[in-house]
């Protein structure tokens, strides 16, 4: 039998033990080889070792080393909702940061769901990554169901990093100044009417964009004249869009979407009706995901530099000093939104 088969045919998964016997060398070598210690070994020995593991098909315990460390070499990142580009964007960015590293990005899904959001971050206790990121926008309610659980793992050594308040360290985006920037901007295209497209109310990101939209709107002699509430998925974006097209919509109105995902959704919604997007009725959004520049007409909105915050977020979790980097809005002006002569 060869020495392949003999491998195929044990009852059990080769052990520490196995790969130091094979190796010809003690358990506390083999351990520091293949457990990530500190300590020097000798070049021979760690060679012979790694070869032994090879040819055994040793892998290592990454839980027993977390529970021996006090951490492992995880980050987890929490996002909303992986489908979206807002997030897949923010998720590239803590990827590129771990791959710098050497470390394991582990995402979950919350949903935006505060319970779900609280046992994720509770089942994660156990695993002891490094580090937590939560990304996904949260309420006030979920602020506070999930800070007892942030506390937990803070307790445990793990830093917790958060996009808006409430972990050790904080990455802030100036939704409102941005929104701001974009009614200003709107206005001073023309655009007097408006209507606005937001998340439930208490939603921190959507009050932020629909209250700096409007301010910035109204401050150009514009008037943002309903407001539609729903979630941040495209799907919500059309539906929203219908219900404001069927209580009425003249032409040269403007719609502001809180994201480019909603916007998105609502630009279907003005087509289905048999509007056109642009001259008769202008579309804006907001984070300027790549999608934006592809759709027809391309979407005017709010450029976030989504992957840098994600790389920041990343660089706040492992860093002993941390400050961030100032992230740069831009208003990008496209032909979704051609102006109005006057």
């Amino acid at each position: 039998m060869t020495d392949a088969a003999r491998r195929a045919g044990r009852a059990t998964t080769p052990t520490l033990h196995d790969v130091a016997r094979a190796a010809g060398v003690s358990l506390a070598t083999a351990s520091r080889v293949l457990n990530g210690s500190e300590r020097k070994v000798a070049d021979s020995f760690r060679e012979r070792v790694e070869a032994a593991a090879a040819e055994l098909g040793y892998t290592a315990n990454l839980s027993a080393q977390a529970i021996a460390r006090g951490t492992s070499q995880v980050i987890a990142l929490l996002v909303a909702d992986i489908a979206d580009p807002y997030f897949g964007l923010i998720a590239s960015g803590v990827a590129r940061g771990a791959d710098e590293d050497g470390l394991i990005v582990t995402v979950a899904i919350t949903e935006r769901e505060p319970q779900r959001e609280a046992r994720i971050l509770h089942a994660l206790r156990g695993q002891r990554p490094r580090g937590v990121i939560l990304a996904a926008s949260r309420s006030e309610e979920g602020e506070t169901m999930t800070s007892g659980e942030l506390a937990a793992f803070r307790a445990l050594g793990g830093r917790t990093v958060t996009f808006g308040p409430g972990g050790d360290r904080s990455i802030r985006i100036d939704n409102r100044g941005g929104a701001e920037r974009l009614g200003r901007a709107m206005a001073g295209l023309g655009y007097r009417r408006a209507v606005a497209l937001g998340a439930v109310e208490g939603v921190r990101t959507s009050d932020d964009r629909l209250d700096g939209f409007t301010a910035g709107f109204e401050s150009g002699g514009g008037e943002v004249e309903r407001v539609y509430r729903g979630t941040f998925e495209r799907e919500s974006g059309a539906e929203s869009m219908a219900r404001a097209l069927a209580d009425g919509i003249e032409p040269g109105t403007l719609v502001f979407a809180l994201s480019d995902v909603v916007a998105i959704g609502a630009m279907t919604a003005v087509r289905d009706a048999g509007r056109a997007v642009g001259a008769d009725i202008a579309v804006c959004g907001f984070d300027d995901v790549p999608v934006s520049r592809d759709v027809t007409p391309q979407l005017t909105t709010v450029r976030v530099p989504l992957s840098d915050l994600g790389y920041q977020a990343f660089r706040a979790t492992v860093d002993a000093e941390w400050q961030q980097e100032p992230a740069e809005l831009e208003v990008l002006l496209r032909d979704s939104t051609p102006g109005i002569a006057r």
